[in-house]
Parts: structure tokens; C-alpha cells; sequence
């Protein structure tokens, strides 16, 4: 015996001849064909580089978040438990493959071979908060992920199939066809809305599933409900791990194993029912008719009542007089006390077993993505379940379209006939000015495309749903067209004879095809600045910085050919120039604005009528702009470059931006 603890004959304390499904020495491991899947994990060692400061005093420093984690998880309900910080999340992430590899030392086996380099796209993983498409039913939902993690040899037939039973085995039948849920609509219970999200896993019948945190956010007998589903799961031989933080004792007596953790340290691991065993032989004894998650919590913390009336105050004692040089904190303390446990040599006996069967060391260095399907089959059913989302949630679109048409209504008002002297002119230039100006300012509404669904889009590109470009293909689809193009031409539409321009049908489409080239590069830039962003406000200020700039250097506030060389070039920059020179290209050539009729020139003088220009060609010459048809051309292909230029940024940031944890 070590320390005082009982002798067991088999793996991880558990009683002669059950040992529930964990190999005892010298016990093979469980064919996975015949029902679960054991993994192991060896000397886990986990450390992240931590910034402190601000811009030029930041400073780094390592932290170590795990510290020599070892433990078997077999089939049943596998809880990592700990207090907040003590690194229960990141052990949950890294034995799922989902933490960023750098600093992560250790191996993690699977029924003893390496775990595979796409082993996040083949287990299951149910993050903390819920990651479905509240516009979509519960079915929707469910046909998505199957439509895209199950291979095209599953007929449709047999997709639905597998809906169905997982529907019926999950307790959704009643809200099956019921949607989930938005800030906006009511949809189904928290506990429906997490089993829904568990569902979308169990599609592809995965051996191990894990679930972060997943009693958050649910009521007391919502938490038990999901529990009991998933002890059921279990019991049909899968391996479930997951984080909790603090379970009533209803939900605790469900747990088949039990690891609890503190500051990145393990402080025991094994039977779940065998922990109170474990502290009460250390020196802490649990009182009647208290939760034993609880108690643990409470000794980890330091303030259980037990503690100031048991041996670990003697035990703290002694290990400062044989070590005087440092005083161990409360969870080293009980770590040392695992470690010399019965539990925890028998655990390191089954695992050095393990490591000796596997003779090619691996790293834990897993990025490979799979995919089940092919580009084009990923963008159909993407690019069908946005169109649904925005079909389903139409507030925005509408809104859009409501504000477009009454702005374009006012402006019309404002600039109603233009006429063909100093103040049409005058006039002219700055309707189009205001034209091009809301055309960017509208495409603000841009920046929420990829953060919104950022959650979404992390957790279903890491679970192998779809390729990026999919994704991103999709969303421009959705965005492009209804939001940009349809408010373009509604835009156009209102003002162009509202204004009373020139009446003729190309000089009609070339405004509107004026207005939507500039509506796409201002939506590209804004996606280019909040692709991968978090925080929304922050890519809105930085848009709302940049267009200010551009407007500065349109063409109207100040004259272009007379700003300083050194800072000319910003206007090749600027969004609203090309848009405003195209507009004006189209609108002044061909114009006469000194005719007899024009009275609007103080004293209508022969000198104030020389210094106004009286043509359009000539007010465009003194802009500094090529009157050319080329010179209109040129501006659009100026457009079209840079919506180019800015998609492919938002793309190379959407693609390579972290995705792990």
C-alpha cells in the first residue's frame, strides 16, 4: 500500500472483476468494432505565451495552463472537474485535437495507435455555447450536418433515416419542425436547443463525443434531463467527455470517471464514486448529505469546513520542514498526495503498458481537415442554408430596402429638375457626391457578415462541414445580391428621374451600374477589415476612419490637381473618387450650363461668365478628370480591381485566421 490507501488489484481503483471497460495490466484493449473506444493520454504538458501591457510595453511571459496530465477515458461519462482557471477546458480541447498545437507537449493515443491527423472531423464535439442556425427547424438543422459530414455514398434515403432516428432517440420529435430560435423569434426550450446541437454531432455516429460545459445556461432539471440522455448514449458503449464546473449531486452520481482538476494540475482521476474515498483516506472527510462536487471545490478553494479540522494542515507542515526553500500551494499539496495514491500508480501502470505497444512516439501536432464531400456539393447546401437564414430573417433586408427608397424619395425632393445653368451644376456634382457618399456609408452594414456567424463558421470549418471558399462564396452570394445590388437599383431608379438627368437609357444603366460597382468595393473593404475581427465596434470605427479619408480626397471638398505631390497619391485610394468621377463623366458631358437662360450669376457679368466653366467637359478638365469615354471605363475597372483586391484579403483573413482555441 502507498500513503495509507487501500490496495486494488486492477486499473484506476475500480473493484475486481468490473473494471468497466478500462484494460487492467496486461488486458488488451476493446475492439471498437464490437462497441466503444478507450483514449489515453500521456505526460500532457501545456504551456501559452501570455502578452501583459500596452503597444510598446507589452511584455510575454509563459504560463503553464497543464502540467504532466496523464488518465484513461473509457466508455461511459468521463467529467473533467475543476474550478474556473483550473484548466479543465483546455484538456477537454486538446485531448478533442482543438487547441492550438503550440506549447502542447504529450501523446494521446486511441485504443492505443496514434490518434489520427483528422481526429476532430471524426469525433464529436458539442461546444459551450450553441452553434446552430436559429432561422432553421430542428430538422433543417440536423439534414444540414448530414448533408455534408456524411459521405455521397449515403443515399438521401438514408440521410433522412438517420434525421429521423436521431430525432426520435434524442426526444425531438415534438419540435422537430419547430425553428430553433433567434434574438428575435421565439423558437425551442434551452434544452432542446442543446440537444438539437448534441444531434448534429451524433450524425456521424462518432465513437467519442465531447462536450464543453454542456449543463450552461439550462435550469436545474434541464441540466438533469441532458445528463440522463447522455448516460443513456453512454450506455450504448460511446465514450463521452466533457467540462463541467460545478453539478448538483443528481448529475454527479451519473459520472462513470471522474478527473478533477486545479491550476493545471491533477489532483485525482478515476471511478467517479472511489473521489470521496480518495480525500477521505488524505485527510478530508466530506459531511452527511453534502454534494461531493461540492466538497471538492470547497478543498480546492481552501474554505470546506473539513479542512481546518484534518491532516492536511500536518501534512503542510511536514513538506515545508523537508522542503524550507518554498511553501507548496493547496493544489500542489494535493497533487502530491494523488500521485502517491494507489489510484494514480495503477493508472501509470495501464498506460506505460499502452506506451510500450506503441513504438512510434506521435505529437500532438493535429491539423488535417477531412472533407465528406465535394467543393461543389459544400457551396449548394452552404449557400441553401443562407438563403434560408435570410429568408427567415428578413428584419435587416427589409429595413435596407425601407431606407434606401425613403433617402432616395428625400434626395429626389432636394435636387427635384435639375436645370441646365450655374446652380444645376452646383447641384449636379453634389447630388452625385451624396450618391456615391451613402453608397459606402450603406455598406457598413457589411462588417457583421462574417462576426456574427463567426462562432458558426469556426466550429463547423474545424469539424470538417465545409472548405472556407464554400463558406465565403455563399456569403457574398447572400449579401451581394439582395443587400448591394437590389437597393442599387432601387436607388437609381427613384433619383435618376426624380433629378430629371440626361434621358437616355445608357446613360441610365451607367449610373446604376456606377452605383453598384461602388456599393461592391466599399461591402469588399468592409469585409476585408472585419473578417476574422470579434468585436464589431472596433472594424465600425475603423471604416468609418477610412471612408472619412476617402471622401476627403474624392473630388469635391477639395480640388484634386491642387493638393501637394507628396500626398496626391491618396486619392488613387479613395472609393468615392472613382464612383464621383464616373458619375460626373456620365452626367456632364455633352452640357451646356452659360445658355441665355442662366440668371443665377451675380450681375450675370461677361467676367464671373468666363471664369465658370460652360460646358461639362470643361468643369471636368478643371477637376482634373479625363472627360473620355476610356476615362469613364477607367474608373469602373479602378472599381473592380480594387473589389478584387479587398475580397481576396477578406478571404486570406477568413482562411488562415485561428481557429483553434
Amino acid at each position: 500500500m502507498a500513503g495509507g490507501q487501500p490496495q486494488l488489484s486492477v486499473a484506476v481503483g475500480v473493484p475486481d472483476g468490473d473494471t468497466n471497460g478500462v484494460p487492467s495490466r496486461g488486458q488488451a484493449l476493446p475492439d471498437p468494432a464490437r462497441g466503444g473506444s478507450v483514449l489515453t493520454f500521456h505526460n500532457i504538458c501545456y504551456r501559452v505565451t501570455v502578452k501583459t501591457g500596452f503597444l510598446c510595453w507589452k511584455k510575454t511571459a509563459d504560463k503553464e495552463v497543464l502540467r504532466d496530465v496523464n488518465g484513461i477515458m473509457r466508455p461511459g461519462l468521463n467529467a473533467i472537474l475543476g474550478p474556473t482557471g483550473s484548466g479543465k477546458s483546455s484538456l477537454l480541447d486538446i485531448l478533442a485535437a482543438r487547441k492550438d498545437p503550440h506549447g502542447l507537449s504529450g501523446d494521446i493515443l486511441i485504443n492505443g495507435a496514434p490518434q489520427p491527423a483528422n481526429f476532430k472531423c471524426t469525433s464529436g464535439y458539442v461546444v459551450q455555447d450553441d452553434v446552430v442556425m436559429g432561422t432553421l427547424t430542428v430538422r433543417e438543422n440536423l439534414k444540414f450536418s448530414a448533408a455534408l459530414r456524411l459521405p455521397k455514398s449515403v443515399t438521401e434515403q438514408e440521410k433522412n433515416e438517420r434525421v429521423n432516428q436521431i430525432i426520435k432517440e434524442l426526444g425531438l420529435s415534438k419540435v422537430a419542425d419547430s425553428k430553433v430560435g433567434t434574438q428575435f423569434t421565439r423558437g425551442v426550450s434551452g434544452g432542446e436547443r442543446k440537444r438539437t446541437n448534441i444531434g448534429m454531432e451524433l450524425i456521424t455516429d462518432p465513437a467519442i463525443l465531447f462536450l464543453d460545459e454542456p449543463t450552461t445556461g439550462l435550469d436545474a432539471s434541464t441540466a438533469n434531463a441532458v445528463l440522463l440522455l447522455l448516460k443513456r448514449m453512454a450506455g450504448q458503449g460511446r465514450t463521452i467527455i466533457f467540462s463541467i464546473h460545478q453539478p448538483r449531486y443528481s448529475i454527479f452520481r451519473l459520472f462513470d470517471n471522474l478527473t478533477l482538476l486545479a491550476a493545471g494540475r491533477v489532483l485525482y482521476h478515476g471511478p467517479a464514486q472511489h473521489a470521496l474515498q480518495h480525500f477521505q483516506a488524505i485527510g478530508y472527510h466530506c459531511e452527511p448529505y453534502n454534494n461531493p462536487a461540492d466538497f471538492f471545490l470547497d478543498v480546492i478553494n481552501g474554505d470546506s469546513t473539513a479542512v481546518a479540522t484534518s491532516k492536511p494542515e500536518e501534512a503542510r507542515t511536514e513538506s515545508t520542514e523537508e522542503h524550507p526553500e518554498y511553501d507548496k500551494t493547496l493544489a500542489e499539496r494535493l497533487a502530491e498526495k494523488y500521485s502517491n495514491s494507489a489510484y494514480y500508480q495503477e493508472t501509470k501502470a495501464v498506460l506505460e503498458n499502452i506506451s510500450l505497444g506503441n513504438k512510434k512516439k506521435t505529437k500532438a501536432l493535429f491539423r488535417q481537415i477531412t472533407y465528406a464531400n465535394s467543393f461543389l456539393h459544400q457551396l449548394k447546401w452552404v449557400s441553401r442554408r443562407t438563403v434560408k437564414n435570410l429568408l427567415g430573417n428578413p428584419q435587416a433586408s427589409i429595413a435596407q430596402l425601407c431606407v434606401t427608397a425613403v433617402l432616395g424619395l428625400v434626395v429626389g425632393a432636394i435636387f427635384f429638375r435639375l436645370t441646365e445653368d450655374s446652380a444645376g451644376l452646383q447641384n449636379r456634382v453634389g447630388a452625385m457626391f451624396f450618391l456615391t457618399t451613402n453608397q459606402c456609408f450603406s455598406s457598413i452594414s457589411a462588417i457583421e457578415l462574417f462576426v456574427v456567424e463567426k462562432k458558426i463558421f469556426t466550429h463547423e470549418y474545424i469539424s470538417g462541414y465545409y472548405r472556407t471558399s464554400a463558406y465565403f462564396i455563399s456569403k457574398l452570394m447572400a449579401d451581394l445580391i439582395p443587400i448591394r445590388t437590389i437597393p442599387s437599383i432601387i436607388f437609381t431608379c427613384i433619383t435618376y428621374f426624380m433629378l430629371g438627368l440626361k434621358p437616355t437609357a445608357e446613360a441610365f444603366f451607367t449610373m446604376m451600374f456606377t452605383l453598384m460597382m461602388v456599393s461592391y468595393t466599399a461591402t469588399s473593404m468592409a469585409l476585408a477589415i472585419a473578417a476574422g475581427q470579434s468585436v464589431v465596434a472596433v472594424a465600425n470605427l475603423l471604416m468609418t476612419i477610412t471612408f472619412v479619408f476617402m471622401i476627403i480626397f474624392s473630388g469635391l471638398l477639395v480640388n484634386l490637381t491642387s493638393v501637394m505631390s507628396w500626398l496626391s497619391w491618396l486619392k488613387y485610394f479613395s472609393i468615392p473618387r472613382y464612383g464621383l468621377a464616373a458619375l460626373q463623366i456620365n452626367e456632364l458631358t455633352g452640357l451646356n450650363f452659360c445658355g441665355s437662360n442662366n440668371t443665377n450669376l451675380i450681375g450675370n457679368s461677361s467676367y464671373q461668365l468666363s471664369l465658370m466653366p460652360c460646358t461639362g467637359e470643361e468643369y471636368l478638365e478643371s477637376q482634373g478628370i479625363d472627360a473620355s469615354t476610356w476615362g469613364l471605363w477607367q474608373n469602373h475597372l479602378a472599381l473592380a480591381c480594387m473589389t478584387l483586391i479587398f475580397l481576396t484579403i477578406a478571404y486570406l483573413k477568413l482562411h488562415f485566421m485561428k481557429k483553434f482555441s
